[in-house]
């Protein structure tokens, strides 16, 4: 039996306390994003693409329209925000820098409030630098993380390694491909570790350089390096970031392409950073 009162298993309710918490950080991120150059963007909450952006199909809640052709409920917002950005306002705007502050939805009934920003042509270093300005504007201060997803790719395309056990990081079956220098890769976390790749293959190298490029341009610590992190998003071709606290995730990002258009973006998890600051008594 289902009580009129309760709410489906994933969805939020905030009140009180929690709900002006809530209006507090979102109305600090637009301001502060407004300050760096971001035009805000409010997307439908339906969409006929998301499937593109997704390796399993099932976290969408899909439906029909009036035509019968298949939409879903918003699950991501970056795929949407380029393409309306780029084809649907065109040469109306000249702005390459949007942000929106709107929930997501995944099967069955996840809802996640999100603050995200997109910035068509930018550098991981651009978004990454503006998602730490958020958290730190809320006394939030996590790890840093850095990885490049053309690297699981090279190593399941090239070097035999299969790509569920880099998503699941089966350590023991990743070394099973036999490389000599695939184990200093697997350990591979401080960014001092960057300075000597001469035992590495040269394509795979040269996407280790990438990230050393980027991480010189950071000025932020605690900060570890995860060559073998793949990020479940189609999109992401290159460097990835992501910035969480033991299993919290509060931000993640990085650069991708999209219908040919190269950007960088990042989505901030509205959700774990109320549940940070109530739990830190700061609310």
């Amino acid at each position: 039996m289902i009580f009129e009162h309760e709410i489906p298993a994933g969805s939020r309710l905030y009140f009180g306390a929690g709900a002006r918490l809530k209006r507090r950080i979102e109305a600090k991120a637009a301001e502060l994003l407004e300050a760096r150059g971001y035009e805000e963007i409010v997307t439908p909450i339906f969409s006929y693409h998301q499937h593109e952006s997704f390796d399993d199909p099932m976290e969408l809640i899909r439906l029909n329209d009036e035509a019968n052709h298949e939409v879903s409920l918003r699950a991501d917002s970056t795929a949407d925000v380029v393409r309306i950005a780029t084809k649907r306002l065109g040469r109306s705007t000249g702005s390459k820098k949007w942000f929106y502050i709107q929930p997501v939805y995944r099967f069955p009934t996840r809802e996640q409030y999100q603050i995200g920003a997109e910035y068509l042509e930018g550098s991981i270093g651009g978004v990454a630098a503006d998602a730490i300005a958020l958290l730190e504007s809320l006394e939030i201060r996590p790890l840093l993380q850095i990885a490049n997803i053309a690297i699981p790719r090279l190593l399941n395309e090239r070097y035999g390694v299969a790509l569920e056990d880099l998503k699941s990081m089966h350590i023991e079956r990743i070394l099973a491909a036999g490389h000599p220098w695939l184990e200093r890769l697997v350990y591979l976390h401080r960014p001092e570790e960057l300075e000597d790749l001469s035992a590495y293959p040269e394509d795979i190298a040269a996407e280790l350089v990438r990230i050393r490029e980027a991480v010189a341009g950071l000025d932020y610590r605690p900060l570890v390096i995860s060559p073998l992190y793949y990020a479940k998003l189609r999109y992401y071709d290159a460097l990835i970031f992501r910035l969480y606290e033991e299993n919290t995730i509060f931000a993640t990002g990085g650069i991708y392409r999209i219908d040919g258009v190269r950007a960088a973006g990042f989505a901030l998890l509205t959700d774990a950073c109320i549940a940070k600051i109530i739990h830190k008594g700061n609310a």
